[in-house]
């Protein structure tokens, strides 16, 4: 806490509402309660619900496929292994809930809305319709059920649920002018009708489900209330959530954005933008045009323009036997079923919550998250090409050293920035390697050294990540991203970009009406060619030229191997999370911090340590990995003899 402690007594005039806040960071943690009683979640529909999520369960008897084929299909056997349906299983998620609530008690109202739909429109996080807030809710304390039950009704565990997206409508409940649709931080409209007119006149009980589909003369109809939503095939549903700005709380924006010279804007700070990455791409064009090509050439052969989120994240089946429920025909919908796999580049952590939670002692899914994981790695290696070209080389000689020079160009494949998402300990690096001619490693860049997790930040290296802080006013003024010499990830109390050198996608252009700089997504202490002059349209890729020297007597031919390594969390991000745990005021553990909660103590998960230390402990279990890299790409070149 020292280090937050010394800017606030720099620069009064620039603290905001941290001024406010520092005395309610020790005596809140503890009781949970929001400091200066602010709203941090006042938009879009509000809990409790008239009408509760049902549980996904109750979905899978139909929706569910239960032999091989229909497996790699069916809606709830593709969902259910992904980070969607078990965003609140996710131990990092629970680790940086906790180094929130400990910056800015009761912002876990914030974080939760996202993560457990269920909990927090049942009002088990801290809305509970006037009738006074649960004690920790916002610690996620009073959510129902545990991490290894399985999605029944009495399970807030099971993330972003079927009945939770298939009710999302386009408006509030008074209609599209008085409560539009809003993209970012989860401000969602939920029906909460306890009748649903389905379109052919007939009345459902609870709610209707909402999807993209109008069934002509009702065949394939399904037996429940159904209604047909274009928003859920647009790309605006995803931005929901996948545009995450700053709390808007009831008093306007917790954080405001601090640019890179230290001009002050009114803009809430954007703490996530893959929604807004894609709007402001070629993707998002709505005109389609067949054989488009990169600036960097004809990796993207007949790309059509108008590439939705859903396109990627949920493509297609052409399985002869698809279909979407277990009462229709086998191949009613082949080649016109989304599958719900829903995957990004995430192996690490559904690996890991298969092992904890869900085996045979637990809700039973395992091979379910063996074809996430699959579709993970193969999504991600479908995001990017890299390229190897040598620039110069000296042959070393029997009494002098060589010199091999290599240009690698990286390319973004994808529909937003490479990487995108969430950026606390994310990150994608290039890791040269050169070999001699008996295969030895003679040199390298980016070494992950897989035992200590530690990757040796080299002074050629090239990380692509973007890095957020605080901004210290003191002059000449600079965005604050480490502490003590170690990196610090204070996500609701960041105001500045110090860097963000992600790869642009295809046609971005990071200038759009009402933001003419491009500031919410353009990249920071870094730049990137326009594709022509005064375009203001940016290239996706991105150009890194290496030295290395050759020991005296190298055996030729000189091979050169260049890989683009992603990972989920770093080890500055995993010791960060397990410190601010430790450090006073300590976070409890679990079943301290929630006694007397409904089912405490737990017998899984944390259970005697916090958070933090917990997902330390699995980060440092040989049987989960220090988070190890993922390769999205990889290219290889050859000196002549």
């Amino acid at each position: 806490m020292q280090w937050k402690g010394e800017w606030l007594a720099r620069g009064r005039g620039a603290r905001s509402l941290l001024a406010g806040l520092a005395a309610a960071l020790l005596c809140g943690l503890i009781a949970g309660a929001p400091a200066l009683a602010l709203d941090f979640t006042p938009h879009g529909t509000q809990p409790p619900l008239k009408t509760t999520l049902e549980n996904s369960s109750g979905c899978q008897g139909c929706h569910r496929g239960f032999s091989a084929p229909h497996n790699g299909f069916m809606p709830h056997s593709t969902w259910s292994g992904s980070m969607m349906a078990n965003a609140t299983r996710d131990p990092l998620f629970w680790a940086a809930l906790d180094v929130a609530n400990k910056d800015l008690p009761g912002v876990g109202d914030y974080c939760l809305r996202c993560h457990t739909p269920n909990g927090w429109l049942g009002g088990r996080v801290v809305k509970n319709g006037g009738a006074g807030q649960p004690a920790n809710g916002a610690m996620g304390c009073q959510l129902q059920g545990d991490y290894n039950d399985d999605d029944g009704s009495a399970n807030d565990y099971s993330g972003i649920g079927c009945h939770f997206c298939h009710r999302v409508m386009p408006h509030g409940p008074q209609g599209p002018q008085s409560q539009p649709f809003a993209i970012g931080n989860g401000n969602v409209w939920v029906d909460d009708e306890s009748l649903c007119t389905a379109p052919n006149g007939q009345f459902y009980g609870g709610p209707c489900r909402r999807g993209p589909y109008t069934y002509v003369n009702f065949e394939l109809e399904p037996p429940h209330g159904w209604q047909p939503s274009a928003l859920h095939s647009s790309s605006e549903f995803c931005g929901t959530c996948h545009d995450v700005s700053t709390p808007d709380t009831d008093q306007g924006p917790l954080k405001t954005l601090i640019l890179e010279n230290g001009t002050a804007t009114t803009r809430p700070f954007p703490i996530e933008r893959t929604y807004s990455e894609w709007k402001r791409s070629l993707f998002a064009d709505l005109i389609f045009r067949d054989g488009l090509q990169s600036a960097a050439g004809s990796e993207l052969p007949a790309l059509a323009k108008g590439q939705t989120c859903q396109n990627c994240h949920m493509p297609n089946s052409d399985d002869p036997l698809a279909q979407a429920c277990g009462m229709n025909p086998e191949g009613s919908r082949t080649g016109n079923l989304p599958t719900h796999r829903l995957v990004g580049a995430n192996t690490w952590i559904p690996a890991m919550i298969k092992t904890l939670y869900a085996g045979a002692s637990g809700f039973n899914r395992a091979a379910d998250f063996d074809r996430t994981i699959a579709w993970a790695r193969a999504m991600l290696q479908s995001s990017a090409r890299v390229t190897a070209t040598i620039t110069a080389f000296t042959a070393p000689a029997p009494g002098a050293p060589g010199q091999v020079s290599v240009r690698v160009r990286t390319t973004n494949l994808s529909g937003h920035k490479l990487p995108t998402g969430y950026s606390e300990g994310r990150r994608m690096w290039l890791n040269l390697k050169v070999f001699n001619a008996a295969n030895a490693l003679v040199a390298e860049s980016g070494a992950f050294d897989a035992a200590t997790g530690v990757l040796t930040e080299d002074s050629q290296i090239k990380i692509y990540e973007v890095l957020q802080g605080i901004w210290d006013p003191v002059q000449p003024g600079v965005c604050r991203t480490e502490a003590g010499g170690r990196k610090v990830f204070h996500f609701v109390l960041n105001n500045c970009i110090a860097k963000d050198n992600r790869i642009p996608p295809l046609g971005f252009r990071p200038a759009a009406p009402g933001d003419a700089n491009g500031d919410e997504v353009r990249p920071v202490n870094y730049s990137y060619a326009q594709t022509a002059p005064g375009s203001g349209e940016l290239v996706n890729y991105d150009d890194t030229v290496y030295s290395f020297v050759l020991p005296a007597g190298t055996p030729l031919p000189v091979r050169v191997e260049a890989n683009l390594r992603h990972q989920i969390a770093s080890k500055e991000y995993i010791e960060f999370l397990r410190d601010q745990a430790v450090a006073a005021p300590a976070v409890p553990a679990e079943n301290t911090l929630c006694a007397g909660a409904p089912g405490r103590p737990f017998d899984v998960g944390p259970q005697s340590l916090s958070r933090g230390e917990f997902m330390h402990a699995l980060w440092s279990d040989p049987a989960y990995g220090k988070s190890p890299p993922e390769t999205a790409a990889s290219a290889t070149v050859v000196t002549g003899n």
